[in-house]
């Protein structure tokens, strides 16, 4: 074998191993955001951190600035259009809500919020 052929050859065999590694990563990525989507986690972080510099400012006996209470404010509403959104048939939260409806020993009542059609049918 040349050492043209063992660079290719070396070659095939990382680009092989990459290809393996992002799979699984891209799997990881998947299994997570079927929970809470990649989306969500990044905005609840943002609105924590907003609400971090809002707090402060409180701390400090400072009136914290207009342009902060209109960004907490903004987020609130928007925050409360995600939750919408994946509250949908199609939602995130609406897929796993229903999951959990089909498990035993749920500490809560999921099955209230699911539409009709997802619940169980009482037997008769």
């Amino acid at each position: 074998m040349t050492e043209s052929e063992a660079n290719i050859a070396n070659m095939a065999r990382d680009i092989s191993q990459l290809r393996t590694m992002l799979t699984q990563v891209i799997n990881y990525m998947n299994e997570a955001e079927s929970e809470v989507p990649e989306k969500m986690r990044r905005f609840m972080m943002y609105y924590h951190d907003v609400k971090d510099i809002l707090d402060m400012h409180h701390q400090l006996g400072q009136e914290p600035p207009m342009y902060l209470k209109r960004e907490i404010e903004r987020c609130d509403d928007r925050y409360r259009h995600l939750l919408e959104d994946l509250n949908t048939d199609t939602g995130a939260f609406e897929r796993v809500r229903q999951d959990m409806s089909k498990r035993e020993g749920n500490r809560w009542e999921h099955e209230r919020l699911l539409p009709k059609s997802a619940t169980k049918e009482p037997a008769t």
